[in-house]
């Protein structure tokens, strides 16, 4: 059960990145570790209280990890102003969206 609240727990904060910009997912992208410890945070904070919340959180959490080094090998990142590609789509982006 803890792994299953785990996971929506991850589809309910995915669905919820789906939603930013390109150009604001690209430069999240950039900062992977901040990203993973923002997402864990928030999710440890909304379900503190039991055990089988913080588990749940734990479980969302390492999920995040996972995909956030997925979607850098994916889609690639932006930082500092650069776009990095990724191996499987490359995104043409103007010089509008890295700045």
């Amino acid at each position: 059960m803890i792994i299953e609240s785990g996971v929506i727990i991850f589809l309910g904060m995915l669905l919820l990145g789906i939603k930013l910009p390109r150009k604001v997912s690209l430069k999240l992208l950039g900062h992977p570790l901040a990203l993973d410890l923002a997402v864990t945070v928030v999710a440890y904070a909304m379900h503190y209280g039991t055990f089988s919340g913080i588990m749940a959180a734990a479980v969302a959490g390492l999920m995040c990890s996972g995909f956030t080094s997925a979607a850098r090998y994916a889609f690639g990142y932006i930082k500092k102003n650069s776009y990095t590609p990724g191996r499987i789509w490359r995104l043409r982006l103007t010089a509008d969206e890295l700045n």
